[in-house]
């Protein structure tokens, strides 16, 4: 009952801001906008994040802007459908900072990590229907946690960054040994720059260590008592908390994009091709080193027209799953092939056939055609690269 009357609180004060902002954004420099994000499926996909049927994709309702010279703030509200029941959650509540010396920049409180290509943008950014299955299996679709960030950009002309997050972990895994250090710390770099008018490219390192064992870790000898007290504390938090299907202590995720358009105008052409690939080890405590969990995808989509866009994405998902003290193997490829129409910058209009092929372990997996619909009201925080 109580994180019921949170939550609802938390979606009438960004309401609340977001139509006062809406009212005066000149006044008070602050932003609001909000998306709506529409699907239908003909079938679930196995690791998938939409019903079958008519359902909800990740919507929001986003409230931005300074606290004073030195400060900027957000809060952004999402709600989505999954099993035909809405759920909704505060995504995003982070204060950082605008005016540290050298290349510095911190935030705080609940945020989107910046692991990966993909993680740190809202999913109804993407480019198809459903993220990678590399995101599906060991980020739960979109991790977002309570933590701390530590950016700092070079004074260079290519673009390089590198940044320390340090999060509770709680959305990473759903039941976990209880711990009083920081469940979860990424390392990230990234460096970018422009190859002549025409491209430009981005490739980024991450390094996520996550020190929240998964449920079987807990049985140990001497700590099955405090697991049970924890999850009894926090099943109500976790309760719409998806989590990551497929987890270990230590990943690394490496991430590679292109980007080309004449002479530099997206507007009217382009091509986008990123690659992604995860590799996920000590899975837990009965795991060799040779027990590693595998993410593979391949993604091109071109705009050949200022409304339109195709694209076509290749998936690779290979696991080790744990049955206590022995593993199964888990193989699953997936293809997906979309058709984007955006009459404007505020709609799209996307169809979308995905195609799994199991080999080994995921029964489930199927073939779907799903369509999509998005608006956009009022601001959005813009994208990265």
């Amino acid at each position: 009952m109580a994180t019921a009357i949170r939550r609802a609180a938390c979606t009438v004060f960004l309401s609340s801001a977001a139509t006062a902002a809406f009212a005066q954004p000149a006044a008070t420099g602050w932003q609001a906008g909000a998306v709506l994000d529409l699907s239908a499926s003909s079938r679930e996909l196995a690791l998938g994040s939409r019903d079958k049927g008519l359902g909800l994709g990740h919507s929001d309702v986003s409230v931005r802007g300074p606290l004073g010279t030195h400060l900027e703030a957000q809060g952004t509200a999402a709600a989505h459908t999954d099993e035909r029941k809405l759920e909704v959650e505060l995504e995003e509540a982070w204060i950082q900072t605008r005016t540290l010396p050298a290349g510095l920049q911190l935030r705080a409180g609940r945020f989107s990590s910046q692991i990966g290509y993909l993680n740190e943008q809202h999913p109804h950014s993407d480019d198809f229907i459903q993220r990678p299955l590399l995101y599906r299996a060991f980020l739960g679709n979109h991790w977002f946690d309570d933590g701390l960030r530590v950016n700092w950009t070079a004074p260079t002309d290519f673009y390089l960054r590198l940044g320390l997050e340090v999060f509770r972990g709680k959305q990473l895994v759903r039941e976990a040994a209880s711990s009083r250090r920081p469940g979860a710390v990424v390392l990230s770099s990234r460096i970018g720059g422009d190859l002549g008018r025409s491209q430009s490219w981005q490739a980024g390192l991450s390094l996520l260590h996550n020190r929240r064992e998964a449920a079987v870790e807990a049985h140990e000898e001497g700590e099955e008592e405090e697991e049970h007290e924890e999850h009894g504390a926090e099943h109500e938090e976790h309760a719409h908390a998806h989590g990551a299907a497929f987890s270990g202590r230590r990943m690394w995720l490496a991430e590679l994009a292109w980007k080309w358009a004449p002479e530099g105008n997206n507007r009217r052409q382009q091509v986008r091709v990123s690659l992604e690939h995860a590799r996920v080890t000590r899975l837990n405590r009965f795991a060799t080193s040779s027990d590693q969990h595998h993410a593979t995808y391949l993604s091109a989509v071109w705009r050949f027209a200022p409304e339109w866009e195709v694209g076509v994405r290749h998936d690779l998902l290979r696991v080790r799953q744990p049955h206590e003290d022995h593993f199964d193997d888990g193989r699953l490829r997936e293809t997906a092939l979309m058709l984007a129409y955006k009459p404007s910058h505020r709609q799209t209009v996307r169809v979308q056939f995905t195609h799994q092929r199991d080999r080994g372990g995921f029964e489930a997996a199927t073939h779907a055609v799903q369509l999509q619909y998005i608006l956009n009201f009022g601001a959005h925080a813009s994208h990265s690269f």
